[in-house]
């Protein structure tokens, strides 16, 4: 892969030259930063055509991520807010000596329970952990449920937690990776997830076909998606355009 810049109508573009077939354009947060992906010998020329004739497009997204308010950087304390699966709690620090632990008590609270001392990259580390315990109990069942409808079998799953992705997708191995920041979404947008990496089995690309079997077994896949870049997750995921052909 190869990768060079180019300015299009003051718009920063970075173009990655790939042994693909299809031209992909990327709007990515927190910033709206554009990636342009590129078969190999694709020229500039021919790039920047494409960028100009999605600026509209690129434009909207970069300015729906400007607006979009963030949770501020999480402290840890008694008090904030935090999502579980959509659903907003405010945390309950306790301390105490044993295992580091979470879970949902009266009046919805999320009770943290750490050992006296830790810090807040500590406890940091225990909600993370727990938001993979919480996936890792409900992605089973979403892959059991689809692979029969989709008629693919996933080889293997895990959750981690990823930058600029909510989901990926190992075909060779048939494999599939959760964001673990899915913990914060609605299950729905989870099983959106699951769906659109098993639909990767069938199609490598994002392409009309593979646009067509989400309609087919997801019809509402745009609603879940566009509930996942809701307001309350601190690191939405990648917009992305594929150019069908």
């Amino acid at each position: 892969m190869t990768s060079s810049r180019i300015t299009v109508s003051g718009i920063p573009v970075q173009i990655d030259r790939k042994p693909i077939k299809n031209l992909h354009v990327g709007v990515y947060p927190p910033d709206g930063k554009v990636r342009l992906a590129v078969p190999l010998k694709t020229t500039d020329d021919a790039a920047r055509l494409a960028v100009v004739s999605r600026l509209g497009w690129i434009k909207r997204h970069q300015k729906n991520f400007q607006e979009q308010p963030r949770q501020s950087e999480r402290e840890m304390v008694n008090g904030e807010s935090h999502y579980v699966f959509g659903r907003r709690h405010l945390l309950e620090v306790i301390e105490r000596y044993g295992r580091h632990e979470l879970e949902i008590g009266p009046s919805d609270k999320l009770k943290l329970y750490v050992r006296p001392g830790t810090g807040t990259e500590g406890r940091k580390r225990a909600l993370q952990r727990w938001h993979r315990e919480l996936l890792a109990a409900r992605i089973p069942a979403l892959i059991a449920k689809w692979g029969p409808k989709l008629r693919v079998k996933v080889a293997d799953w895990g959750v981690r937690r990823m930058k600029t992705k909510w989901g990926s997708c190992s075909i060779e191995a048939r494999r599939i990776w959760l964001n673990s920041e899915l913990a914060k979404a609605p299950e729905e947008c989870l099983e959106y997830v699951v769906v659109h990496e098993m639909v990767h089995l069938l199609e490598r690309n994002h392409t009309a076909k593979f646009r067509k079997l989400l309609f087919d077994h997801l019809s509402d896949w745009e609603l879940r998606r566009h509930t996942l870049e809701s307001v309350y997750l601190s690191q939405p995921g990648q917009t992305e355009l594929q150019r069908w052909a």
